[in-house]
């Protein structure tokens, strides 16, 4: 086997699949931008900072491989090693998978409030996040890619992290979205299409993550980049797509045109206040924009926790 085809041979697979997941997510952030103007400030920046940082991990592998595979050709001294813009991808991946898992944390602490899971998780996502710039410090002091199974531990923990976090936040969503279930078939639609969503998007990551991390270990041959490389888009991607099917629960329940309905939702609200009052109103679909808590309780009935500062009420919501 060729000194190219032991490492760059699976890494130009991968970043075959980091190129085309690259343009899913272009396609996502367009979707988003457009749909989601409302959003907050903070939750538009954070979905920026991360495309940024996606286009950065795919920059510097493409550079990589240009420089390894056209520049220097037949260069077998060159071939062997790994440099600092290789080492760009396990920090960016680190980095991007912490940051995917860390808005996790913080779903799960708005819907479910239980602090000891969302600290679990963040504990997974800081291991996500230094593993990954471990891992990159330690290819400076071991370069050979033949020789990158002498530093297990901190790829150990990189991706052991980022899978058994995937699982956490997989396991915790799931369990708060089927106690929810009401026996309505028209709510219950959604939540399962919620629960479908949040299964395939976390198994994802997992899989690919625990794969890496067995071929890492039990293979020298580098086969482990074919599915280290696509990790953090995949990560990004599944935020995105979390983010974007908003509206597209929204829209399913519009007519076959595909054009949403003003269905009226009797929404019962509570609102805190010095006296405390409970209030029934009627809202169209599209009058939804923003729910922060939402439990569906039966059919199109749902209870909304909402505050009010004046006489002014504002909902938001809570992206699944």
């Amino acid at each position: 086997m060729g000194p190219a085809e032991v490492a760059h041979g699976p890494m130009f697979l991968g970043l075959a699949c980091n190129i085309m997941l690259l343009g899913i997510m272009f396609t996502q952030l367009y979707l988003y931008m457009t749909t989601y103007k409302r959003d907050s400030v903070f939750l538009k920046s954070y979905v920026a900072v991360l495309m940024l940082a996606d286009t950065l991990n795919t920059g510097f592998m493409t550079a990589y491989l240009y420089q390894s595979l056209i520049v220097h050709f037949d260069d077998l001294a060159y071939l062997a090693k790994a440099n600092w813009v290789f080492a760009t991808d396990p920090a960016m991946t680190g980095i991007i998978g912490a940051m995917v898992q860390f808005f996790y944390a913080w779903r799960i602490a708005t819907l479910t409030g239980n602090n000891w899971i969302v600290l679990i998780v963040a504990l997974c996502a800081l291991t996500n996040l230094f593993g990954g710039l471990a891992s990159a410090a330690a290819i400076a002091f071991v370069p050979q890619f033949s020789h990158f199974q002498e530093f297990q531990v901190p790829v150990i923990c990189w991706l052991l992290g980022a899978a058994v976090g995937d699982v956490i936040i997989t396991t915790t969503l799931v369990i708060f979205f089927r106690r929810h279930r009401t026996g309505s078939s028209a709510t219950d639609t959604r939540v399962d299409r919620i629960i479908r969503l949040t299964i395939q998007t976390g198994m994802i990551t997992t899989i690919c993550s625990v794969i890496d991390l067995g071929l890492f270990l039990g293979d020298t041959s580098g086969m482990h980049l074919l599915f280290n490389l696509p990790l953090a888009k995949l990560y990004s991607n599944s935020l995105m797509s979390s983010l974007n099917s908003r509206g597209g629960w929204r829209r399913a329940e519009g007519d076959d045109s595909g054009e949403s309905k003003s269905v009226p939702l009797h929404l019962s609200v509570h609102v805190p206040s010095q006296l405390q009052r409970h209030e029934t109103s009627t809202l169209g679909t599209g009058d939804l924009t923003a729910l922060q808590r939402i439990t569906v309780t039966s059919g199109t009935t749902a209870h909304i926790t909402t505050m009010q500062t004046g006489s002014q009420k504002s909902c938001m919501e809570s992206p699944v």
